[in-house]
């Protein structure tokens, strides 16, 4: 599970605004960084553009599954990951930046902003924490302890039936022998 790219944007009546946005391009080599980061940037905008206001939406791009939601007050949040990113993590982090950033930048100056230059600090530490969602979802972390421990279980009751079937063999051969010895006698 991978995250590439979280924006912020404000989506207007004629343009959509990038308000600020974070990349991780660790995984592509250095000389296609620039490339996918416009890419990635042109497709976020387009999908903000696209996508009605109060609506949640995920969109397959590529080799990448982009999360985009946009709130009534027209500011937006879009995600790029890989397909393996659970889409309840998603927008639930999009959800979280999106109160984060409202907080810190106050409504009345979205429209002031010039693109990419919110004075909002708080994106790359999302993206940076949000790179495995077992770690920082508390569902999805206790999601993953309920599969463990269904396996532990699951282990636990198939060495629980093999040694009753053991017991069941020496029973019979238990059996058997007694009544061979009560035959002899």
């Amino acid at each position: 599970m991978k995250t590439y790219s979280l924006t912020i944007l404000l989506k207007g009546s004629t343009k959509v605004l990038t308000l600020k946005a974070a990349y991780d391009l660790s995984s592509f080599c250095y000389s296609q960084r620039k490339s996918v980061q416009e890419f990635m940037h042109f497709t976020s905008q387009i999908i903000v553009e696209r996508t009605q206001l109060g609506v949640r939406t995920s969109v397959t791009k590529q080799d990448y599954l982009c999360h985009a939601y946009i709130r009534n007050d027209s500011l937006a949040g879009v995600l790029i990951a890989d397909h393996e990113y659970p889409n309840r993590v998603a927008f639930s982090l999009i959800s979280k930046v999106l109160d984060s950033f409202a907080e810190q930048v106050k409504p009345n100056t979205w429209h002031k902003i010039t693109e990419n230059n919110a004075d909002y600090s708080g994106l790359d530490e999302f993206i940076a924490n949000y790179q495995n969602p077992r770690e920082t979802d508390a569902i999805t972390r206790i999601q993953t302890k309920l599969y463990e421990k269904q396996d532990r279980m699951q282990s636990t009751l198939n060495d629980v039936l093999h040694r009753g079937e053991e017991l069941d063999d020496l029973v019979s051969k238990t059996f058997h022998k007694t009544v061979r010895l009560q035959l002899v006698k």
